[in-house]
């Protein structure tokens, strides 16, 4: 059974968590992305908490600005750093004086997870990636490949100040876009049932003006004449490379982010497991979620 509640921290955030499992059992932690939330991990939960699947205390919080958690109005809250440091304290509330057993990311999730593996390491035994490119494969990519930038052209759409009211219009007209071929599917995925559609209408009816300051507050977005972006950005070595069993799962017909991002992985992450799936786009976790959870099982229990 799936459980809710808001989690405050000690630094004065408040997460709003979905939780499956005994406390107590090794803890698997799942971050989602945009335009999503914690609730895309549900299948996840039920799967890896059943005792036949390791028994695990299942984990997936809201991130800052989604659902019910904390959405601070300043845009430079939306850093990696501060991002990493809700996660930071939510592992100390969910897996006191022992590390996650695996961290799990996708999308926006997937960025606070390089990050946070990078920094700490020790917090987790394992991380598991799916479609979210990692910061030096996609810094290099975005300052220098046309075809990149145009396929990360939306995330200049997303920093406009009127952002919000034009993804609001038309019943999320733009964002039911964004979830279907604008991503690499077809313009009516079977996947997105008017039950799930509801599900989302009510997370982007508590707001979407967190979730935009996402990239609002990154500059790894396509350069533009009037904003160096990615272009000025010059991360040292130190802060990419990730030294522990890393899983990627790549839906390659993701336009958004192709499989070029994963051109030179392997020379940021030494212990990498890659897998790709053909006919699955960036919402793979939604469109094949009985492959993602194999994929994963097989990772943790290897």
């Amino acid at each position: 059974m799936i459980e809710t509640r808001e989690q405050a921290l000690p630094h004065g955030v408040t997460l709003s968590l979905r939780t499956a499992g005994e406390r107590g059992r090794p803890v698997l932690l799942f971050l989602h992305g945009f335009p999503e939330a914690a609730f895309i991990w549900d299948d996840m939960l039920a799967h890896f908490s059943q005792p036949a699947h390791g028994g695990y205390r299942c984990v997936a919080p809201n991130l800052r600005g989604f659902e019910k958690s904390s959405a601070p109005a300043d845009v430079s809250a939306y850093r990696p750093r501060q991002l990493a440091a809700d996660i930071e304290a939510l592992i100390d509330l969910e897996s006191p004086g022992r590390p996650l057993a695996c961290l799990v990311a996708h999308d926006w999730g997937g960025a606070v997870a390089w990050y946070l593996a990078n920094q700490k390491p020790q917090r987790m035994d394992r991380l598991a990636i799916v479609n979210s490119p990692h910061p030096g494969t996609f810094a290099r990519d975005m300052k220098s490949d046309p075809a990149q930038q145009a396929a990360s052209a939306y995330m200049n759409f997303l920093v406009r100040p009127d952002a919000e009211a034009l993804l609001v219009a038309d019943d999320y007209r733009r964002l039911w876009a964004f979830l279907s071929h604008s991503i690499g599917g077809p313009a009516h995925p079977a996947w997105l049932t008017e039950a799930l559609k509801d599900r989302y209408r009510a997370v982007w009816a508590a707001g979407l003006t967190g979730g935009c300051n996402y990239y609002r507050a990154s500059p790894l977005r396509p350069p533009r004449p009037e904003d160096p972006a990615a272009a000025a950005v010059d991360l040292p070595r130190s802060m990419l490379t990730i030294d522990l069993p890393t899983l990627v799962i790549w839906g390659m017909r993701d336009l958004s982010l192709p499989p070029h991002l994963l051109v030179g992985l392997e020379d940021y992450v030494p212990q990498l497991q890659l897998h790709t799936i053909e006919d699955a786009t960036h919402w793979v976790i939604h469109e094949q979620p009985q492959r993602v959870a194999a994929l994963l099982s097989d990772f943790l229990h290897a």
